[in-house]
C-alpha cells in the first residue's frame, strides 16, 4: 500500500481520528516517531519530500501531515512522484489533507486506491443521534430540542462539536440533562465574539449596509485582539459554514415557497430563531451573492495561509467590507470607506 495517503473532505473530527490511529500504528511498528504538520500554501512541496525521503538522524520513522493539498499544484507532480515511487520501502509517512472533496487530478492519481479517503459531513439523521451518545458517555443526558440547538450553533463536524460540547461537563455535574435553556446560557450567551456573531451583525435586518459594516468591524477587532494565536482562519471557517447555510437556505426557497417543517429540519433550519436569522440574511444576500462570498472567503483563506499573517487584520477588513458593501466583489481597487 505505500506510505502515502490522501484524506479529503469537510469532516474535520473523523479525518484527524484517521490520522491519529496512522500515528499510532506508526508508533508500534517503529518505536518513536518525528511529526510534522505544513501547509501546502505555505511550504513548498520539494521541501516536504526531500525531508521525507532523507529520513531522520534521531528517530526511525518521520510523520508528515500536509493540508491544505488542493493547493498543490500540478507543476509540483514531480516532488510527489518522487516520494510515490519511493513510498513502499520507506518508514516514512505522507499525509495530504483537504477540506475539498478533490484535489489535482494529477496529484491525487499518485496516491494508492486504497490509502484515499473522502470524509463526507454527517447525514443529518446522524447528526442527532451522535451529539446524544457523545453525552451519554461523558455521563449527561440531553433533550431534543437542546440538540436541534446544538447543531444550529455550531459548525457541523465532529472536531468543533467535541470541542463545544465538552465545555458542558465543566458546567454540569455527571447525570444533569442539558436543556435547550442551558445551550442558549453555555454557547448563545458566550462573551466572547465569534464568526457566528459577526455574521449576525452583517446581516442585521434594517440597518443600512454603512452600519452594518462598522458594527461587523467592531466585532471583527475583538475576535482578533481576543488572544495571542490568529483568529483569521477560525473566523472565516465559521463564517463559510454560515454561508453554506444560506446557500442551503436559498436552495430549499427555490424548490418550494413553504417548505414543510420536514425540509427545515432535514436543512438544519429546525429552530424559529435559526430561520429568522437566515430569512433576514437571504434578503441581504442572494443566492449569486452567496456564492461569490463562499469564493472569496475560499480565496481569502488561502492568501491568509501565504505568509500573509503580518497583514491579516487589513486582509479581514477588506474582506467584511467586500461582503458587506459589495455582496461579495472583490476589491480590485480602492474603496473609500
Amino acid at each position: 500500500m505505500g506510505n502515502f495517503y490522501l484524506f479529503t473532505g469537510p469532516e474535520a473530527g473523523q479525518k484527524n481520528d484517521e490520522i491519529a490511529d496512522l500515528k499510532q500504528k506508526a508508533r508500534e511498528k517503529y518505536g518513536t516517531i518525528e511529526e510534522y504538520s505544513y501547509y501546502a500554501s505555505e511550504t513548498p512541496i520539494g521541501d516536504i519530500v526531500s525531508q521525507l525521503l532523507n529520513g531522520s538522524l534521531f528517530t526511525p520513522s518521520i510523520f508528515v501531515v500536509v493540508k491544505n493539498a488542493e493547493v498543490i499544484k500540478a507543476t509540483e507532480e514531480k516532488f510527489i512522484s518522487k516520494w510515490a515511487a519511493s513510498c513502499n520501502s520507506s518508514s516514512n509517512t505522507l499525509v495530504l489533507v483537504s477540506d475539498e472533496n478533490k484535489i489535482n487530478t494529477k496529484i491525487e492519481s499518485l496516491v494508492p486506491s486504497v490509502n484515499k479517503k473522502i470524509f463526507w459531513e454527517m447525514f443529518e439523521n446522524r447528526k442527532q443521534d451522535w451529539v446524544k451518545d457523545y453525552f451519554r458517555k461523558n455521563g449527561m443526558g440531553i433533550t431534543s430540542d437542546a440538540v436541534d440547538a446544538i447543531l444550529e450553533m455550531l459548525e457541523n463536524n465532529t472536531e468543533t462539536l467535541k470541542n463545544e460540547c465538552s465545555r458542558f461537563f465543566y458546567c454540569f455535574e455527571s447525570g444533569h440533562t442539558v436543556s435547550e435553556e442551558d445551550v442558549e446560557k453555555i454557547l448563545s450567551h458566550n462573551k466572547e465574539e465569534t464568526a457566528f456573531s459577526l455574521f449576525d451583525a452583517m446581516c442585521a435586518l434594517g440597518e443600512p449596509a454603512q452600519k452594518r459594516f462598522e458594527s461587523s468591524l467592531a466585532i471583527l477587532d475583538k475576535i482578533m485582539s481576543s488572544s495571542n494565536s490568529s483568529k483569521a482562519i477560525p473566523t472565516i471557517a465559521g463564517l463559510v459554514y454560515c454561508f453554506r447555510q444560506l446557500r442551503a437556505w436559498h436552495f430549499l426557497h427555490s424548490k418550494t415557497d413553504k417548505p414543510s417543517e420536514d425540509d427545515y429540519k432535514k436543512n438544519g433550519f429546525a429552530r424559529k430563531q435559526s430561520r429568522t436569522q437566515y430569512q433576514n440574511a437571504a434578503r441581504v444576500w442572494g443566492a449569486g451573492s452567496t456564492a461569490s462570498i463562499i469564493a472569496l472567503l475560499s480565496s481569502t483563506d488561502i492568501e491568509l495561509r501565504s505568509n500573509m499573517a503580518a497583514h491579516e487584520k487589513t486582509i479581514m477588513s477588506l474582506l467584511i467590507y467586500s461582503i458587506v458593501m459589495k455582496n461579495g466583489a472583490y476589491c480590485s481597487s480602492y474603496d473609500k470607506y
